[in-house]
């Protein structure tokens, strides 16, 4: 039986990558197809990072292929490539940083920091290159819940800031400037200036993703913040009450306002088990973040649980995703984190620099 490429493509149209829930053929993944005689040869080009994943994914693309009659061995190379993804009209991209993700929500204590902390180290461990920006300048977190409290940046030129580094993560934040104890009796237009100079004067190193742990609530700083930092989009975290979701509703209209596209929902603290009985009980409600995703057609990412451990780690400057990699919690946030840079990968690329500047000069 002779093998075709038409044959190939279509076994390939069958089977759906579990990160996309899409086909290999339709996002363009399965690429360099080559058929000679009974052997097949292809590429698989994922644009997000999945770095635990790609064993399942050639297995599974080499077992596709391997329905087809006449086909008796295949080679699979798969692949990661992250690229930059367009930002808001009249923003280019960051030095250094091809896309920045905004962790938001309405109002404080929802876990906002957490998950922000816990997705950037996902991302990192699904192999991306990944930068943490702790936003929040009157309760810097992120010194504490990496170990790095009492670190300082350094600075070769007396200008820009070299990020500090964390279980792989480039990082910065304005607590490792501060005393710990030290409070910000800043205004707001001071808040903004500070998190502009973090933002830009920080030496991010190739950064596919840089996660930014912004500020709780919609105010003039989360505002301005959105207008000026080239985003590629956010994730609004909140919890299943009602009180957190008026507000988490307030975030995501923000970032509509300004043209940010929203990635998904988190909803922290969905449900707890007890660690005696086992009993499940939803002491924040349940159901409201996925019902405030069907109001407003956005993607329903994941609910985690709460837990002692969550908390304790984060305070012992060891994440879930670090310090438990094998937990369920830790599980959950790589999930999020890959279905969170799939989302990115399905916006549209920044294509600023492939067109050269026009100039039209009198001759």
């Amino acid at each position: 039986m002779v093998v075709t490429i038409d044959a190939v493509q279509a076994a390939l149209k069958d089977l759906i990558d579990p990160n996309t829930k899409k086909d290999f053929i339709s996002t363009r993944s399965a690429k360099n197809i080559r058929v000679e005689g009974d052997k097949v040869s292809l590429d698989v080009e994922l644009g997000y990072p999945a770095k635990t994943q790609i064993e399942g994914i050639r297995s599974a693309v080499v077992a596709a292929i391997k329905t087809v009659p006449g086909v008796s061995r295949v080679e699979a190379n798969v692949t990661m490539k992250i690229v930059a993804h367009a930002v808001q009209r009249n923003l280019k991209p960051l030095k250094g940083v091809k896309n920045i993700i905004a962790v938001a929500s309405g109002k404080g204590g929802v876990g906002k920091s957490t998950t922000a902390v816990n997705l950037a180290l996902a991302l990192a461990q699904e192999g991306a290159t990944v930068g943490l920006l702790d936003a929040d300048i009157y309760g810097p977190s992120i010194p504490q819940m990496l170990g790095l409290a009492g670190r300082q940046p350094e600075s070769e030129d007396g200008t820009s800031m070299d990020p500090l580094l964390a279980y792989g993560l480039q990082t910065m934040s304005i607590g490792y400037m501060i005393d710990v104890d030290a409070p910000m009796v800043w205004r707001g237009p001071m808040v903004t200036q500070a998190l502009e100079q973090l933002l830009n004067q920080t030496n991010w190193k190739d950064v596919d993703y840089l996660i930014v742990d912004m500020p709780p609530g919609t105010g003039d700083t989360q505002l301005t913040l959105a207008q000026k930092v080239p985003v590629t989009g956010a994730v609004i975290v909140t919890t299943p009450q009602d009180i957190a979701l008026i507000d988490a509703r307030k975030g995501l209209k923000m970032f509509d306002k300004v043209g940010i596209p929203i990635l998904g929902l988190v909803e922290n603290m969905s449900i707890h088990i007890c660690s005696k009985c086992g009993h499940e009980e939803h002491i924040f409600g349940h159901g409201g973040g996925e019902l405030m995703c069907k109001d407003y057609d956005v993607e329903f990412l994941g609910s985690l649980p709460l837990e002692l451990s969550i908390r304790e780690l984060a305070d012992a400057g060891r994440p879930t995703v670090v310090g438990a990699p094998d937990s369920r919690a830790a599980d959950i946030y790589r999930m999020i984190a890959r279905r969170v840079a799939v989302k990115v990968a399905e916006r549209a690329k920044d294509m600023s620099a492939k067109f050269p500047n026009i100039v039209v000069q009198n001759t």
